[in-house]
């Protein structure tokens, strides 16, 4: 099940808030702390009850966001990356929906508070780039208009579509001629453009935190590198941290100070980019990485790229043990297939979930030797 088919499932009904702990529903109030992290996530998970039994989209997710830092969530569709990052905006269909653990914006928990709060945050103080820029954007407004009303919402500022801050917005994303580009409409920019109009909607408003859902999806790979030096751009200016969400492995090499991989809706391994690229710890890790084309190594006439077998499992039916077994090349009967393996360190900031993760990190540092 991938992660755009989830939503589908969920009933929409009234509007009340999601399910959360009774913990939660204690621990929603508190001021912000200028020295904590300013994004903080805590054992989260998240599921959605169908009509087939409930799906566990994400399980016992944590990582921790600084000023300034990167992370890169890397995953096939399904592995709960989006449905993470929309629980932590509040964004997922309130009925049948439960979601339990914590999230800390500078040091305040923002799981369950009530959604007036949450729109004070969601957009001014955390915004979001989605993956498809043509659906997100209106179709029957000038693009400059949507720039213009993404700062009104948080202040009692009204900008003109041709404001000087929004053209200035637009050109500080690279959109050439920004001025008559702000009269435009959607439909009139092309696919970059459209994503680069996201991101300057995204920034409006100096986030402390930009989460950006497959920015790069469907664009050729000029237009990516120029979409990714456009967030490097946004970070050099500001002090924004920036969550990245991708499939693409290359993406995240060249931006992200951190990588955090998930499979079948939990996180398999985090580290540096040097300890995922170079010492990864965990056999999906690795079969990820063996699948990508690589400059810096050699390959025989013929010899194909390598292909993680079998598919994902179902977040209704998920195996014992630890989700990856069934397609996992070293897995061993009567342990991999019965205990879940916990996330554990194989060196300093660098962990894997992973029965084998010590012996799979020894042999990564023997090779790289």
């Amino acid at each position: 099940m991938t992660e755009q088919q989830t939503e589908p499932y969920v009933e929409l009904g009234e509007d009340k808030a999601p399910k959360t702990s009774k913990r939660r529903q204690v621990d929603i109030v508190g001021a912000e702390d200028p020295n904590a992290p300013v994004l903080e996530v805590r054992d989260l998970s998240v599921e959605f009850a169908t009509d087939d039994g409930v799906v566990k989209a994400v399980q016992n997710l944590s990582y921790t966001l600084n000023a300034h830092d990167t992370l890169g969530i890397v995953g096939e569709s399904g592995s709960g990356k989006t449905v993470s990052s929309m629980a932590i905006l509040g964004l997922l269909p309130p009925r049948r929906t439960t979601i339990t653990g914590d999230v800390l914006f500078r040091g305040r928990s923002i799981l369950g508070i009530p959604d007036k709060q949450l729109t004070a945050i969601r957009g001014k103080r955390i915004a979001m780039v989605f993956q498809d820029a043509l659906a997100a954007l209106n179709p029957v407004l000038r693009v400059g208009d949507q720039i213009a009303e993404a700062i009104a919402v948080h202040t009692d500022e009204q900008v003109a579509t041709t404001d000087d801050r929004v053209v200035h917005l637009l050109d500080l994303v690279g959109i050439p001629n920004p001025r008559d580009r702000a009269g435009q409409y959607p439909h009139e920019y092309s696919g970059g453009m459209r994503q680069r109009a996201m991101i300057a909607m995204s920034i409006a408003n100096d986030p402390d935190v930009i989460i950006a859902d497959e920015p790069t999806t469907a664009l050729d790979v000029t237009i990516q590198a120029q979409v990714l030096e456009v967030f490097e751009r946004i970070q050099e200016r500001t002090s924004s941290a920036l969550l990245l969400i991708t499939h693409d492995l290359g993406v995240v090499a060249g931006v992200t100070d951190r990588i955090l991989v998930m499979y079948a809706g939990r996180q398999v391994e985090t580290g540096t980019v040097d300890d995922v690229f170079y010492r990864p710890s965990h056999p999906y890790t690795q079969g990820l990485l063996a699948s990508l084309p690589r400059l810096d190594r050699r390959r025989e006439v013929g010899e194909r790229l390598h292909r993680i077998k079998g598919q994902p499992p179902s977040l209704i039916f998920l195996p014992p043990g630890c989700s990856f077994t069934p397609r996992c090349p070293n897995a061993v009967a009567g342990t991999c297939d019965v205990e879940r393996p916990a996330l554990r360190d194989v060196d300093r900031g660098h962990a894997s979930a992973c029965h084998f993760a010590t012996e799979l990190f020894e042999g990564t540092k023997e090779v790289a030797s």
